[in-house]
């Protein structure tokens, strides 16, 4: 027993035995706190410099190793997320179609009928869009043949 105290000692303190100094639950210690106090009363760009290095520190709590593990949970939550959205765009059309029935060919005449509709809805949009045309470009000949017909008004004005 006395070889593994010699032992210990020598390889220092062990998870169980270490005991963190009272000021360990701070991210920074009490005495910089006060350091930092005191450049702000002696002169203020001091203070500052020392708050924007306590701040930069790696000695802040957003900086700690221990959060680490806090970090690593919040990336394997957000992968979860991430596989979960991509199995639900795989699954119905990126999230914006009709769930899956169950039935796959049932799902599979419904994209073809859905495809089919939309070709048709964007052939009569262009059929209406043509229909439009022809009837301006109507509308604008008429115009124009009674603009035609018309006499032009004499210019009083003489030519230069």
């Amino acid at each position: 027993m006395a070889y593994t105290a010699d032992v210990n000692r020598w390889r220092g303190p062990t998870e169980e035995s270490y005991r963190p100094p009272p000021y360990a639950r701070f991210a920074v210690h009490p005495g910089w706190i006060a350091v930092t106090i005191l450049g702000f009363i002696i002169w203020w760009p001091i203070g500052l410099a020392l708050l924007f290095v306590h701040t930069r520190s790696r000695k802040m709590g957003c900086w700690s190793h221990h959060d680490s593990d806090r970090w690593q949970n919040k990336m394997e939550r957000m992968q979860y997320k991430m596989e979960r959205m991509r199995n639900r765009m795989e699954r119905s059309g990126f999230g914006f179609g009709p769930p899956s029935s169950g039935n796959r060919a049932f799902d599979e005449y419904r994209v073809e009928t859905l495809r089919r509709l939309e070709e048709e809805q964007v052939e009569f949009k262009n059929f209406l869009d043509r229909l439009r045309h022809a009837k301006d470009k109507e509308e604008f000949d008429q115009f124009m043949a009674q603009h035609r017909s018309r006499p032009t008004p004499p210019n009083d004005q003489p030519q230069s």
